[in-house]
C-alpha cells in the first residue's frame, strides 16, 4: 500500500466521507475550493492518480467519470498499518512500542476490537 500525499489525502477523505456515493472531479473540486485555490486540471491529474493506484474505482456517466473508493477509510488505514507491522523489523517490539503509546480510549478500543475477531480470521 501506498501513501498519499497531501492532495491525494485530501481527495480520498473527501471520497471517504461520502462513501460509498461516487462522486465526480467537479464535485470534488468544489469541495476543495471552499479551502484552496486548485484548478480543475490538478484535481482531475490526482483522481487520475489515485485510479491507477488501485485506491479509486471509476466509470464514465456521460461525459465525465465518476469515482468512489475501493475500500473504506477504515480498510485502507488497516492496510496502511499491516504494511508498516510488516516493514517494522521486530514485529513483536514494534507492536509494544505501539501499543505503549496508546490513549486510554484507544487501548479499549484495541480491546473492543480484539473481542470481535475470532482468532482464525486474524491471520491474512
Amino acid at each position: 500500500m501506498l501513501g498519499l500525499g497531501a492532495l491525494e489525502n485530501a481527495i480520498m477523505s473527501l471520497l471517504w466521507s461520502c462513501y460509498p456515493r461516487p462522486a465526480s472531479v467537479r464535485d470534488v473540486l468544489e469541495a476543495l475550493r471552499r479551502d484552496r485555490d486548485i484548478a480543475y486540471t490538478t484535481v482531475m491529474t490526482v483522481m487520475d492518480t489515485l485510479h491507477r493506484k488501485g485506491l479509486l474505482e471509476r466509470r464514465a456517466e456521460g461525459r465525465a467519470y465518476i469515482y468512489q473508493p475501493v475500500m473504506s477509510q477504515e480498510s485502507y488505514t488497516a492496510e496502511q498499518m499491516h504494511d508498516a507491522l510488516a516493514q517494522g523489523g521486530n514485529q513483536a517490539a514494534t507492536l509494544v512500542h505501539f501499543l505503549e503509546r496508546m490513549t486510554a480510549q484507544e487501548a479499549s478500543a484495541f480491546q473492543a476490537a480484539l473481542q470481535t475477531v475470532s482468532p482464525p480470521s486474524r491471520h491474512r
